[in-house]
């Protein structure tokens, strides 16, 4: 089982302040201030998440290291004769989470991929970074696998085309509410659209 087998990489991401050192921590965030926002890597930083998240180590797989900004949704002031707290400045978020913000910028770059699922991997000051597990939906290899197979509509179903962009992953499914299960929770299915926006 992929929790027992990766359970001591999951602990220490659990609370990375109190294990992993604060000089580690900041010589890695200063290299990825350097990289590109979106850049490719190699292995993943968290492997238990990967697992977790449908990674394997194999042809057609692609991982990418992208960064976010930080805090709420940035609005200009209305200098219309109101009271400073109903001006609508501060407090003000976005309806979608900044993990999936970060997806649909990773697939916008990547086209030719298909975005399987994302992970947390650290934060600073100004950003938010994430591992986004890409995937090659033409490729053999990604074909003929018994579990990514599905994503690659050989079998001549398209519906995971553009999973990112209708909040199909896992992050978004968390932003349209699908986790929520029992009373309050009947109008988010199947989407908040066919409710008339009853559901949150």
């Amino acid at each position: 089982m992929v929790q027992g087998l990766y359970q001591h990489v999951r602990q220490t991401w659990k609370r990375p302040k109190d294990v992993i050192p604060h000089m580690h921590r900041q010589q890695r965030m200063a290299e990825w201030r350097r990289e590109p926002v979106n850049c490719k890597i190699e292995r993943p930083t968290r492997l238990d998440a990967a697992r977790r998240l449908g990674y394997k180590a194999k042809q057609g797989v692609v991982l990418v290291r992208t960064r976010v900004r930080r805090g709420g949704l940035r609005k200009g002031k209305v200098h219309m004769k109101r009271k400073p707290s109903k001006a609508g400045i501060s407090k003000i978020t976005m309806a979608k989470n900044t993990q999936r913000i970060a997806e649909e910028r990773v697939n916008r770059h990547f086209p030719n991929l298909e975005v399987l699922n994302s992970y947390w991997v650290g934060q600073d000051g100004k950003h938010k970074y994430y591992e986004v597990i890409l995937l090659d939906t033409h490729h053999p290899a990604i074909i003929n696998d018994k579990q990514l197979g599905v994503f690659s509509g050989a079998n001549g179903k398209t519906s995971h085309r553009g999973r990112a962009y209708r909040g199909m992953t896992s992050s978004g499914k968390k932003g349209r509410g699908l986790y929520n299960k029992g009373k309050g929770a009947e109008q988010l299915r199947p989407s908040l659209k066919a409710n008339r926006n009853r559901g949150k």
